[in-house]
Order: C-alpha cells, then sequence, then structure tokens
C-alpha cells in the first residue's frame, strides 16, 4: 500500500488524478495539499474541498503557498482559457464549501505526515512545486524520510507548454522546483515527454461515465471544456491526462522508460523555467552541476496502458 499526499492545484487534470488516487486500490490517500497554480489558493483550495464532499474523500486537505518562494517574482495570471473561470471546467462551483480545512499550512501538514510515517510517505506533486520547496527549508530533515517524491512537471527532449523552454508547473516557481529536484531525496519527473503522449478522447472518457458511477459523471462533466481547449488550440481530438501519469507511475512504474542523472531548472532569463538533465555519464569542468543527486526523468510511456490502469482504478476500483 502506497501511503500519499496529493500536492495539487485543482485545475481540472488534476481532479482526474485525484479520483485515481482515491479509487485506486493499493494507494492510501492520507492528504491533499492545494498550491495556488490553475488558480488562485482560494479557488485551488475550494476545488479541493469542493471534490472531497462530492467524492466522499476522507483526506484532509490543507492550504498552500499563495505565492513563489522569490516574492520579487510577477506571476503571469490564471490560466482560465484552460480549466475555466472556476478552474473546474466552468461547471458551476459553489463559492464556498461546509467542510473544514486542516489548520495546518500545507508544508507543515507535508513536515507532520512525514514525520508520522517515516519511509512510508509518497508526495504525489503535480503543481508548482512551492509547498514541497517551504517544507524541505522549515525541516530539511524530511528528506530521509520521505520514500519518494513523484512530480508531474518539466520538459526534457519536447518543447515547453508556456515557453518554447518551459512547462507549466516549473515555470510557475522555478526556484521552488531547483531546490526540489537538487535535494538528496528520490525524485521521479513525469514531464511533457510522456503526458503529451497519453491523450485520453472524449469517447474514452464518455464510455467510463457509462459505467453510471456519479463520481466518473462529474469528472466527465468537469473535462469537457478542458478537451475543448485541446481541441480548438492544439488540434487533438482528447486531452493529455498530465496529473493522471504521476499517479499511474506510483502503481505502475513499468509503464513508463526513465533516465538518471542530475536535475537543474534555470531560474531567470529567456528560457526560465527550463529542465535540464546531466547525462550520468558526462563529466565536466568545477560547476554548478557537481554533487547533484541522481533523479529519475521519465522519457517514454506506454500510453494505452496507462489509460487501462485509469480506467480500472476509476470503473472499478481495482488494479490492472
Amino acid at each position: 500500500m502506497h501511503k500519499v499526499i496529493y500536492d495539487t492545484d485543482p485545475g481540472v487534470d488534476d481532479a482526474m488524478a485525484l479520483l485515481f488516487l482515491h479509487r485506486h486500490p493499493d494507494i492510501d490517500l492520507i492528504g491533499i495539499t492545494t498550491v495556488f497554480g490553475n488558480a488562485s489558493i482560494d479557488t485551488t483550495t475550494r476545488n479541493a474541498l469542493f471534490l472531497k464532499r462530492e467524492w466522499g474523500i476522507s483526506a484532509p486537505v490543507a492550504r498552500g503557498a499563495s505565492q513563489t518562494i522569490d516574492p520579487d517574482r510577477q506571476d503571469i495570471g490564471w490560466p482560465t482559457f484552460i480549466h475555466g473561470d472556476d478552474g473546474l471546467g466552468n461547471i458551476g462551483v459553489p463559492e464556498t464549501i461546509d467542510l473544514p480545512e486542516d489548520g495546518r499550512s500545507a508544508h507543515r501538514f507535508i513536515i507532520d505526515t512525514v514525520r508520522a510515517h517515516p519511509g512510508e510517505v509518497t508526495l504525489v506533486a503535480v503543481g508548482r512545486m512551492t509547498n514541497l520547496a517551504l517544507a524541505l527549508r522549515e525541516d530539511p530533515d524530511i528528506i530521509g524520510l520521505v520514500r519518494q517524491v513523484v512530480v508531474m512537471g518539466g520538459a526534457f527532449d519536447v518543447s515547453g507548454n508556456v515557453t518554447p523552454a518551459a512547462e507549466a508547473n516549473i515555470h510557475g516557481d522555478p526556484e521552488a522546483a531547483d531546490l526540489v529536484f537538487t535535494a538528496p531525496w528520490k525524485v521521479v519527473i513525469v514531464g511533457l515527454d510522456v503526458t503529451m503522449k497519453t491523450m485520453m478522447t472524449r469517447d474514452f472518457l464518455a464510455e467510463m461515465a457509462a459505467s453510471g458511477r456519479a463520481d466518473i459523471k462529474l469528472l466527465a462533466n468537469v473535462s469537457q471544456f478542458y478537451i475543448d481547449f485541446y481541441k480548438d488550440r492544439a488540434g487533438r481530438e482528447g486531452m493529455a491526462v498530465h496529473d493522471s501519469c504521476a499517479g499511474v507511475y506510483v502503481v505502475a512504474p513499468e509503464l513508463f522508460a526513465t533516465r538518471s542523472g542530475g536535475v537543474r531548472v534555470v531560474c531567470g532569463g529567456i528560457a526560465d523555467g527550463q529542465t535540464i538533465q546531466k547525462a550520468e555519464d558526462r563529466h565536466f569542468g568545477p560547476s554548478a552541476w557537481d554533487g547533484l543527486p541522481s533523479q529519475l526523468v521519465c522519457t517514454d510511456v506506454q500510453p494505452e496502458g496507462v489509460l487501462n490502469v485509469i480506467r480500472a482504478a476509476l470503473v472499478d476500483g481495482k488494479r490492472l
């Protein structure tokens, strides 16, 4: 059983990953921490509470960061054209949800929970890395207590999606991501190299919703705006299940090809947010690349296998 804290900024694809983590029988979802990104922290936290209520999720929700770790960074605004004004596809989420938040900040919740379950907790982080970076700054000893960190973010051998160089989650707080990737804990980065190969069509989603499950029907409703974005802006017949790929990696890593090496993030300039991996067998002169921990970057994926794992969990609540 994988104990998981889900660090998220719901967000449409975040919602699918949340339902996956909730439904998969090998995952014990023990916490949801929110971060700003797809929407403001008020909206992402409200959305997490809404999905918790609608889907009967028992895990507590802890409110996280509302700005980057570098306070001088200027935010680029919310991607409402992708996720809608409410962050969940303009389905009309209520302004307030009558559920309590956990009293701790997200990074404090992460620290306390990791310390309560040493060696057991996987952090699945699918938004900006701000909460994780704040946890590392406050209590760096958790590095040795976390089982692994699975990140949805980055672009290594493909173009970015907010600039030619950068993927959105990393671009949103590059300093935080660089801190997370250079810490000596086990990190797996599930980036655009694989998520853009893993497309779920409208028909696939409709077929799952036809099972009659109310939770999947809500997910299908939430996802329509997102699917329309991919069709209108990218000419794709379906949506990339970015965040669910990170969830699937936790239970089925064999569906992904990886390579290892140190990872850094460009902070500033025209390539702000770019993720770069140093190959294990390359050696350079003295530089900021020396002494980095080796992290895993996903370079290829079996898309049908990932979609089948998602379907089995969402429809039947079982492993494939």
